[in-house]
């Protein structure tokens, strides 16, 4: 059922999402700090833009947002002219932004207080997966917010499973990139091993990937990797965002986390090389040490 709704942050992610809100239906109205995005959306997909984030979600059932830090999601909501003291009684925010359980946890105390529901809901599956619609959502809040909230979810998401209470999205997320940085520090190792060995590391792939070694970063990450190709996907700097969010609850929590800590400096060498932006799988440049006029930060 068509609704109108509301669309916060107009980036990589939020702005295919908020996209295929349009699509199937939905009065999509938008806000984006840089206003010629939120323009730029709407000459593409119609729908409205708005001035502010109290603006937008006026008279909006469901809210969303995608923003792109703790910091961002404070301003956007709970700043002046923020979304949540302009949203209606009963309407729904969404948050999808990876950001601290903290912070969820406090905005569905204050959602709550209001009268609001309140989902976290952060997204795994890149920029490609919000462009082609399959992006997975761990979801933490009330089951009958969930409710509400998951048809139109899924018009971008192939899987979106509550996890309760208000906070273990955000947690389900750190464990996503906490099992991403390992794995991609693994890929890595090993292909960088390959090359130093004399073998052709696409030809090893081609073979490991028929048995136990296969994962998703092999499949999509080892030819760009192989070919020291990393201008696109997911950048060094917001995985080290949310590596650092991963590992500030790990010390609240008495989790112990070595590798995560390890991958976490390893990133923190490519982001010296200049790779700030690079995709994650550069973790091999720190490995190969041999980017022209860089010097290589491998003891």
């Amino acid at each position: 059922m068509a609704k109108r709704v509301a669309f916060l942050g107009l980036g990589v992610m939020g702005y295919p999402m908020a996209g295929h809100l349009a699509r199937t239906g939905h009065e999509v109205i938008v806000f984006n700090r840089t206003h010629a995005r939120a323009n730029q959306w709407v000459s593409r997909h119609g729908g409205t833009p708005a001035a502010t984030p109290a603006e937008a979600v006026t008279g909006a059932e469901l809210v969303f947002c995608c923003l792109g830090n703790d910091e961002h999601v404070a301003q956007v909501v709970l700043g002046p002219d923020g979304a949540l003291a302009a949203m209606a009684q009963g309407s729904l925010l969404v948050d999808h932004t990876t950001c601290s359980a903290g912070l969820a946890r406090e905005l569905s105390k204050r959602a709550y207080a209001r009268s609001l529901g309140f989902l976290d809901a952060p997204v795994s599956g890149g920029q490609i997966g919000a462009e082609q619609g399959s992006l997975t959502v761990m979801v933490g809040g009330r089951p009958e917010d969930f409710t509400r909230a998951q048809p139109s979810i899924e018009a971008y998401a192939r899987c979106a499973r509550l996890l309760c209470p208000a906070g273990s999205g955000q947690l389900a997320k750190m464990v996503n990139q906490i099992c991403i940085a390992g794995v991609l520090q693994g890929l890595a190792e090993g292909l960088y091993f390959a090359e130093q060995a004399g073998l052709d590391p696409a030809q090893v792939v081609d073979v490991i990937k028929q048995g136990a070694a296969q994962s998703w970063q092999m499949e999509q990450r080892h030819a760009s990797m192989i070919q020291g190709r990393f201008d696109f996907g997911f950048a060094v700097e917001w995985m080290r965002k949310d590596l650092g969010l991963a590992l500030d609850e790990a010390r609240s929590n008495g989790a112990w986390l070595p590798l995560t800590a390890l991958v976490d400096q390893f990133y923190a060498a490519v982001e010296g090389m200049g790779g700030q932006r690079w995709d994650t799988s550069s973790l091999i440049q720190h490995l190969r040490g041999r980017i022209p006029g860089i010097h290589s930060t491998r003891p």
